[in-house]
């Protein structure tokens, strides 16, 4: 049986990948916490596929306790060890090791602006941006705003920060409305 729904191109016919763009891509997000979940989970996909990460989302989850970026700015080089020992996550060291140096400074983040999510929001006005994209060929891998994003997080110190992982950010966590037109998530998330 088919869906009679039209979803983005990407969503494809995976279960989970379709219950995360229904639900999750592009909804606005404004808690630290998620925000920070999306920051590392987006650095750790570099190089991969996205539904790969989504795969090992609740390993992530269990092993990076929740995303509680105080408590993993604290990790010490021996848990740091246990977390490569971990199959339920990416174990590549730079990654691991960047997501404890990336909890430190959203920590260092937060003291500075009171969020993140008002660092975070002030690359699109504080404002989703609504784009028309007719098709996935439309939708950039970086933009100006993630381009601004990334040399700030970089001057900053945080690791595993390009634009274009910046501008996948911006597109889970809603910054950018990116569902193509034909999407019925387009419409539902154009509140512009």
């Amino acid at each position: 049986m088919t869906d009679p729904v039209s979803r983005c191109a990407w969503a494809g016919n995976d279960e989970l990948y379709r219950h995360y763009h229904d639900h999750e891509w592009g909804v606005p997000l404004h808690d630290d916490q998620k925000l920070f979940e999306f920051l590392i989970l987006e650095g750790a996909q570099a190089g991969l596929s996205w539904i790969t990460v989504l795969r090992k989302r609740e390993n992530y989850r269990a092993a990076f306790d929740d995303f509680d970026a105080a408590r993993i700015a604290r990790y010490t080089p021996a848990h740091i060890e246990s977390l490569l020992q971990n199959p339920g996550i990416v174990r590549n060291r730079l990654k691991v090791n960047s997501a404890v140096l990336n909890a430190q400074k959203f920590l260092e983040v937060q003291a500075e602006f009171g969020s993140f999510d008002r660092f975070a929001w002030q690359f699109v006005a504080g404002r989703t941006v609504q784009n028309v994209r007719r098709s996935s060929a439309d939708v950039p891998a970086s933009t100006t705003g993630s381009d601004a994003m990334s040399k700030e997080l970089k001057r900053r110190g945080f690791k595993f920060v390009g634009s274009t992982i910046c501008y996948a950010f911006m597109q889970a966590t809603g910054m950018v409305n990116d569902h193509t037109t034909d999407c019925f998530r387009h419409a539902q998330l154009n509140k512009g």
